[in-house]
Order: C-alpha cells, then sequence, then structure tokens
C-alpha cells in the first residue's frame, strides 16, 4: 500500500512533513515525498488529511470491563483475594466486546488492559491491538507489568478482610515482594538441583519478572503520599515502576520528576467520586511534562470511553500542556510506558503500519477519523 499527498505527524518530529508512506507486510518501509507505486499496488489518496500513529493508552480495562456489563458480570477485579500477582489480564480479555470497534473508530490501535485496582497485588497488564478475534493474536506484549494498588481502593474493599489503612496496604506489598525475593534467591541456590528447590508457588512466580527487572510494578496511585509510598517501596526493592492515575502528581511535580518513573494521568473527564480525587485536574500532564516527566494521558477506559483518548489530550492542550507533548501523551511516550515503542507510537521505517487519517486536529472535537490502518490493514473506513 502506499499513502499519497499526505500531512504526516510522525509524533518524534514538533513539525509535520508532506510525504508519502509506503507500507510492505504491515510495516513502514519508506516515509518520503514523491514515492512512486509498485506495480499492483493499492494507492491511497490522502491530500487534505492528515496522517498520524495509532493512538496509545497505556491503562485501560478494555474488554475486561465490558461494554454493556453489570457489576456483577465484570472481569477485571479478583474481590477474593488481596494478593493476587498469579492472575493475568489476557485470561479475562473479550476480542468480542463491543467497546474495542469503538476504540478503533476512535483512532486507537494498541491499548495497555489489565486488572483493576481492587488488591494491592491484582496481576499482569499486557499491550493488544484493538483487531482480532482472539487474543492470542492480538498480543503486542505480555506481560508488560504487574498491577499493585495503593490508597481507597484496596482499602474499601478489603476494610473487613484485615486491609483498613494505608500502612495495612504498603506492609502486605512488602510482606509479598520479601517472600518473592526469597523464594527467587532460594531457587537460584538450588540451581539445577530439584531437591532443594522451595516448594513451588504460583503467586511467587508471577512477581518474578518484577524482581529481575524484566517488568515494572504498575501502581495506583492518585494522592500525593501515595505517589510517594510507590516511589519508596520501589527503592527499597530495586524494582521498576510507573505511575498510575497521579491525580495528585501536579502537587509533588519536582518528586515525581526526580523518581525517573513514567507517569500515566488520568482520567479526568469524571466526577471526583472519592477523596483521593478533590484535586483532579486536567492541568496535571502538562505541570509534569514541563518538569520533565514522561507523561501518558490515558482514560482508564470504560471510566472514560476507550475512543475518547484524543479528546482527553484535547483538554489537556487546553488547560495549558504543549500540544506537540500532547501529542506525544497518547503515542510514543505510551508506547514507552508499555515497552512496546519499537513497534508503535510513531511513524518511523520499520514500525508496525498503525496510522490514523483525519480531516483535522484529533485533539478538537469536530475533527472525524476517516480511515483507520493497524498492521497495515484497513480496519475502519
Amino acid at each position: 500500500m502506499l499513502i499519497k499527498n499526505a500531512t504526516i505527524f510522525t509524533a518524534v518530529q514538533p513539525e509535520p512533513v508532506q510525504a508519502d508512506i509506503s507500507v510492505e507486510n504491515g510495516t513502514i518501509n519508506a516515509i518520503a515525498p514523491g514515492l512512486s507505486p509498485a506495480p499492483g499496488e493499492e494507492v491511497v489518496d490522502a491530500a487534505g488529511l492528515r496522517v498520524y500513529p495509532g493512538f496509545v493508552d497505556a491503562h485501560s480495562h478494555l474488554a475486561l470491563d465490558g461494554y454493556g456489563m453489570g457489576y456483577d458480570s465484570i472481569d477485571y477485579n479478583e474481590m477474593g483475594n488481596i494478593i493476587s500477582p498469579q492472575l493475568r489480564g489476557i485470561d479475562s480479555f473479550n476480542p468480542q466486546d463491543r467497546s474495542i470497534e469503538m476504540a478503533r473508530r476512535g483512532g486507537v490501535t494498541t491499548v495497555g488492559v489489565g486488572p483493576g485496582s481492587a488488591n494491592v497485588l491484582g496481576g499482569t497488564f499486557f499491550a493488544v491491538k484493538t483487531y482480532g478475534d482472539c487474543v492470542d493474536d492480538m498480543i503486542l506484549r505480555d506481560p508488560v507489568a504487574m498491577k499493585c494498588a495503593f490508597g481507597e481502593n484496596p482499602k474499601r474493599c478489603y476494610r473487613d478482610k484485615g486491609n483498613s489503612a494505608r500502612m495495612s496496604t504498603a506492609a502486605k506489598l512488602r510482606e509479598t515482594l520479601f517472600a518473592a525475593r526469597d523464594y527467587m534467591e532460594r531457587k537460584e541456590a538450588a540451581g539445577d538441583d530439584i531437591q532443594k528447590r522451595p516448594k513451588f508457588d504460583l503467586k511467587m512466580e508471577a512477581l518474578l519478572p518484577v524482581l529481575r527487572g524484566e517488568i515494572p510494578l504498575k501502581a495506583h496511585a492518585h494522592r500525593a503520599d501515595d505517589i510517594c509510598t510507590a516511589i519508596r517501596i520501589a527503592r527499597e526493592f530495586n524494582v521498576k515502576l510507573t505511575l498510575e492515575h497521579c491525580t495528585e502528581g501536579h502537587l509533588i511535580p519536582e518528586i515525581v520528576a526526580r523518581s525517573g518513573c513514567p507517569v500515566a494521568v488520568g482520567p479526568t473527564l469524571t466526577h471526583a467520586s472519592k477523596l483521593e480525587l478533590t484535586n483532579k485536574s486536567f492541568d496535571t500532564p502538562g505541570v509534569l511534562a514541563r518538569a520533565g516527566c514522561q507523561v501518558s494521558i490515558i482514560t482508564d477506559s470504560s471510566v472514560i470511553p476507550q475512543q475518547y483518548l484524543s479528546l482527553c489530550a484535547g483538554l489537556a492542550v487546553k488547560a495549558g500542556m504543549d500540544p506537540f507533548a500532547a501529542l506525544q501523551a497518547i503515542t510514543i511516550n505510551p508506547a514507552k510506558h508499555l515497552s512496546v515503542a519499537d513497534r508503535v507510537g510513531s511513524l518511523e521505517v520499520g514500525k508496525d503500519a498503525d496510522l490514523v487519517l483525519t480531516d483535522g486536529d484529533p485533539m478538537v472535537s469536530d475533527t472525524t477519523v476517516k480511515a483507520v490502518f493497524i498492521n497495515g490493514r484497513q480496519v475502519v473506513g
């Protein structure tokens, strides 16, 4: 396929370029003006249109919290065990859920999906494309992170089961990480001697990639003190960390920036439904970006419908965020956040041909998505 006469927003260059995009075997193999089609090659005339990378959301419960499902049918939280690292988001993902089609019609082509925040440790997130019939064929990377949670949600869900204070949540996370580290060290010391290995423990096994630095803890943290607790525990155990929601990040931007943790800000286009959301603001992503943080903007779908990701970025611009920083917050930054930036998040040669064609700025409400391509296949338009 050859896309001609496009105004291209690469998400790595601040200014757009006028060029053509050549796609072969689902990847971008050339971006340059004046490209000529090969014999029999499909040509898409994008004159008057803009081309963006497929939008990426770093934090969602898409197709786990399914469209039209009642609370009793929700598949994104295990409510029976506060420590559940062995759970895998892929096992609750429903590719036939209507919200996936809605997402891609809004230009969202890659999403980080996983468990909610009921548990101190809730299981693994994965990165998935928004097109396909079976999750195994849609996965971009699995796992990408281990979900953990601070603040009001684990307190509320397990208040009568031994977790009624923030210090209880922190203690349970520490206890589990200590146990997993001990399990790892004993397993490594045993080597090939099966008689000396610790008894197999699926929960401990699930945490080994975290302790080995292969995936981060994905920390649900709204309030400033919860953000600091997440950073503190990550340092104690020398593990990687991403800060999810980061609602009060604008109150401590220097601390967040100094931590070096990627931040995923949102969902912001919602009512402050609990105390820790009191200081929610669309100022937050811009404040953190100006402080030097790697900022992603998220929907936390279904909290905000997945297709409105670009609108959330537009509202951050309205609140003072630099427009290019906002574009990066729904493209290359979440791709980095999910460790899939080698495949998606920008328009560059060698990356997946996930493309969004619009008739204007996608962060403005009256813009229409004209076409969407995933892996070079047209899935919208």
